[in-house]
């Protein structure tokens, strides 16, 4: 098959049937407050395709019986999808739906159910046997060949021979995309990724996942201003897009633009995206924030910020994060208990063709004061990643900060910050 199209989504996207008798809806959503945004995009595919959707926000009023409301509209609908992520897992009243639907679906053989995953989070029980489309690598919305395979499911049917083959080709496209990207990063090459970035083919104007990738690789390059260029576009073209946002806070950060990318951080947080990712970027910006006021305050938020992530998802790169901002406000015990705990999850070997993962590794022995296992971490981290001058730098710089808290004499800091001479980092 020749490369997809726009023509050929639009022409295999299977459209809305006539409602059947007493239905109000062709698709109840069911989702996780954290996964909000997920859930609105699939709204804005659905209903443009000419679905009725149900999904609370748009359809409950204000005051109203929840629990009813949500077993009539799910009563009056023909299908059902229910968006699947670790969040999802952890609550009692989005369990209670699962067996709302699961009876649903058990008392009419016409009612389609499909679970969708987001986050690799594995579908526990009875629900392991349910049809499940797995969006792990759409983090942003569903799009491409997943979404018609949701689509199909949705209305009972199997992918058509030529939804099957244009799902071969976009999926085939994709990748060749994504390992375009891995090359320019790898090779230090901005302008590539920026040129990567202003494609017109299918698999960049259906997702915002791809753009997002080039832009991160060019944030990790140092190059935040290309990347906040990347941003801005995707923002304008997937405005309920998360990562776009996630990205560009981390980019404004890495600029030094505190305040701004406090600003989009902050907006996110507290308009209640609750993922690990949100938080961990939200409370480096109160970090950065102590780095220019010395107020303790600003710190003990950064570092409870990043303990509350951890303890919701035991994410590594939040739980060092959180042991080292223990470290630098003095507690040195719940520092040494949170880098055990993290040292629990990521061993104590380098992970290979992996910094952040290498990098977090050589931290956690840094806090044991475990100087030569942590020298030789960060050397073999950077050697994994030799163009990551932006993650070289904020590797430096929180080492920088652990050597001071720990007191450690001048031979120790030159030792342990010898991998990163090429930054010019030094200990005060």
């Amino acid at each position: 098959m020749a490369t997809p199209t726009i023509n050929d989504w639009l022409t295999l996207a299977p459209r809305a049937a006539a409602l059947g008798t007493g239905q109000q809806y062709h698709i109840f959503i069911s989702y996780r407050s954290v996964n909000r945004l997920w859930a609105l995009h699939l709204y804005d595919v659905l209903t443009q395709l000419g679905y009725k959707v149900f999904l609370d926000q748009f359809v409950l009023p204000a005051g109203g019986a929840l629990a009813s409301s949500l077993g009539q509209a799910l009563g009056a609908s023909g299908a059902a999808t229910m968006i699947w992520s670790s969040s999802f897992a952890d609550s009692n009243w989005c369990l209670d739906e699962y067996n709302a639907l699961m009876a649903r679906r058990n008392d009419d053989a016409a009612f389609r159910f499909v679970i969708v995953t987001v986050d690799g989070t594995k579908v526990p029980g009875l629900a392991a046997g349910s049809i499940r489309v797995d969006f792990s690598t759409d983090r942003d919305g569903p799009a491409g060949s997943n979404l018609l395979r949701l689509l199909y499911g949705l209305n009972g049917n199997p992918l058509p021979p030529e939804a099957v083959r244009f799902a071969a080709a976009f999926d085939d496209q994709f990748l060749a995309a994504r390992n375009r990207i891995k090359t320019a990063r790898d090779l230090g090459n901005k302008q590539r990724l920026a040129e990567l970035a202003s494609s017109t083919d299918l698999v960049w104007q259906t997702s915002p996942a791809l753009g997002c990738q080039a832009a991160e690789a060019l944030i990790d390059l140092a190059d935040n201003d290309a990347a906040l260029v990347i941003l801005d576009a995707l923002q304008s073209k997937f405005p309920q897009a998360l990562r776009p946002k996630q990205l560009q806070g981390l980019a404004l950060a890495r600029a030094g633009r505190y305040d701004d990318a406090a600003e989009v951080l902050g907006q996110l947080y507290n308009a209640g995206e609750a993922d690990p990712e949100t938080i961990g970027l939200y409370a480096r910006t109160w970090m950065d924030r102590y780095n220019l006021t010395k107020r303790p305050e600003h710190l003990r938020r950064s570092r409870d910020l990043y303990l509350d992530a951890f303890e919701r998802s035991k994410d590594s790169y939040n739980g060092i994060n959180a042991a080292t901002k223990s470290l630098l406000l003095g507690e040195r015990e719940q520092s040494a208990g949170l880098a055990a705990r993290v040292q629990a999850i990521v061993g104590t070997a380098a992970k290979s063709n992996d910094y952040w993962g290498t990098a977090t590794i050589g931290e956690v022995q840094l806090l044991q004061s475990n100087f030569d296992a942590a020298a030789s971490l960060y050397q073999q981290a950077v050697s994994m990643d030799t163009e990551g001058h932006g993650a070289h730098r904020t590797t430096c710089q929180q080492a920088v900060r652990i050597l001071d808290a720990l007191a450690a004499p001048a031979d120790v800091r030159t030792k342990v910050l010898a991998a990163f001479d090429h930054e010019g980092c030094r200990a005060s």
